[in-house]
Order: C-alpha cells, then structure tokens, then sequence
C-alpha cells in the first residue's frame, strides 16, 4: 500500500484528463520506485565479504556487481523488487561447492547500488552486460521480480542452458494490475504510464509494452524451467507461476511449497538441493509437471 494512496490517486486521476504527459512521468515514477532498501542479514555477509567486487554502468546509473569462483560455469542470480542480491546466498554457496561460479547484482536502488528507483529495462540491460563479461551462463537463477526482468532479458536474445525461478512474478499485467489496485487509479492513468513507458523510456522500440509479460510468446527460450511458488504467497500470488509453467509448455516443472511464503523459500534446503540437483541434472529429463511440497 502507498503511502497518502487517497491523495495520490485523486492528484492523478485528475492530472491524467488534463495533463496526460504529466500523469505517465508521475505514475511511472511511483511504479518504479521500491518500498524501501533491504539491508545486509549476518548470515550474508561472509559470502559477500569474499565476493570480487565490480561495478558497471546504466543508463548513467552505478551499478553494483558480485562474482565468486574461478570463473568457469557461471550461474546468474537475479534478486527481486525491494530486495538485493544477498538474499540468494543459499543458492550461491551451494553453486560454489558444485564448482559453479556465482555471478550477482544489486539494480539502482537496491541492495549496495545508490540511487532511487530501477525498472525492467535496467535490468535486462545490466544482464547484458554481465553476459558479455562472464559468457554464456549455465543457468539463470532468479526470485520474484527478478523472474520476469530475466525472462523478459532472455527472450530479447541472450541464452542460458537451465532457468530457475523462485516466487516469481509472471504476467506483467497482473502486476501492473496490482499497482492499480493499491493507489485506486483509474484506466486512464495506466494508459498514459504505458505511453510514458514507450515514447520516452524506450522510444526506439515500440509496443515493449507487450513484450514485458513473460507467460507468453515463450518459444524463444528453449531451456527446461523449473519453478518453486509456495501456495501462501502473500507477495506474489501462485497464480502467476502457474501461468508460467503453463506458457513454457513440457519444458516446465512447478513445485509448490507450503509453509514457506515470499522470502523464507529462498533459505529451504530442500528448495535450495532440489534447485541445484536440476542445474546438474543430465539434459533432457521429463517434466514432472506440478506436485506439492511442504516446506
């Protein structure tokens, strides 16, 4: 829930009938703005004390990179919205001891890079760039947010040989959908958030809009998927790996847990095992499709 949401949602259905340019930049501005800035957790920090630390650019924003091991297999880990890179630690270190070599970021606005706000071009932008660094990626691991930005990144050309996603959000129109809801803004105001979006976040490639959802148009990511969403969810409904599993076909296996929620699924050890088993598995095992899990 926003902050004056009451306030906020009369200023900008107004603002959207009369200033229709006005109201995207403000929409967009809120939309892209995390709820805070989560901190380092004990538990994190000796892995991240033993990161090599790197920094790249984008979009005239510093951004934070992290890399462990000898370089060779590397793994992306893509955290979520309001959230940072630590919170993959667990899958971090048991990639390292599997000889894989982790490779992290914190997006503007997050975690140890300055800065106020981010957005899903940001992100496939910085997974660009980490890819002409590091190389082709064995895997891609990612939780909430992070799910749909990698997707959105990976069908936009680049490659990896397993996707992992964890909590993750799926249809970016229910997201979108769900900022609707929590200011109250009528229709008019998301239209001109998506004009904002394409004449001036990326005006050189028209109906992005439409590319962002990743529960659909999937062919072009031909790896196995294997998706964790606990049933009781309170951040990120079930529904949108569902919709996930169901776009990416027989490639796709969904484990639900239970008991877990948002956050504590990226610390199970039986997420966390299960995960890494299918980065090492041999190719082309069956899709067991959708079973459950207690956490």
């Amino acid at each position: 829930m926003y902050p004056m949401a009451p306030l906020i949602r009369t200023a900008l259905n107004v603002t959207a009938r009369v200033a229709p340019g006005a109201a995207g930049r403000w929409a967009f501005h809120l939309f892209v703005r995390p709820l805070g800035r989560a901190r380092l957790k004990p538990e994190e920090q000796a892995l991240f004390a033993a990161a090599r630390t790197g920094h790249l650019q984008v979009r005239g924003k510093d951004v934070v990179t992290y890399a462990w091991g000898d370089g060779r297999r590397p793994v992306l880990l893509v955290h979520g919205w309001s959230s940072r890179a630590s919170r993959l630690t667990a899958f971090a270190e048991a990639l390292l001891e599997r000889g894989y070599s982790p490779v992290a970021f914190d997006v503007p606005g997050h975690g140890e890079s300055p800065g106020r706000d981010s957005n899903i071009v940001e992100y496939r932008e910085i997974i660009r760039q980490l890819h002409a660094r590091h190389g082709d990626f064995d895997a891609v691991v990612a939780h909430s947010f992070g799910v749909l930005a990698s997707l959105f990144a990976l069908r936009d050309g680049l490659r990896t040989a397993r996707f992992v996603g964890i909590g993750g959000v799926g249809s970016f129109d229910l997201l979108v959908e769900g900022f609707q809801g929590g200011l109250g803004v009528d229709d008019r105001v998301l239209r001109c958030m998506r004009d904002h979006v394409e004449r001036r976040l990326v005006p050189g490639e028209p109906g992005i809009w439409d590319r962002f959802g990743a529960d659909r148009d999937s062919g072009e990511l031909a790896a196995p998927v294997l998706l964790f969403h606990d049933d009781g969810d309170d951040m990120v409904p079930l529904v949108h790996s569902r919709r996930l599993a169901r776009a990416h076909g027989d490639r796709a296996r969904l484990v639900v847990t239970r008991g877990l929620g948002h956050r504590r699924i990226l610390r199970d050890p039986g997420v966390v095992d299960e995960a890494v088993e299918f980065l090492t598995a041999p190719a082309g095992e069956p899709s067991e499709g959708e079973r459950v899990i207690a956490g």
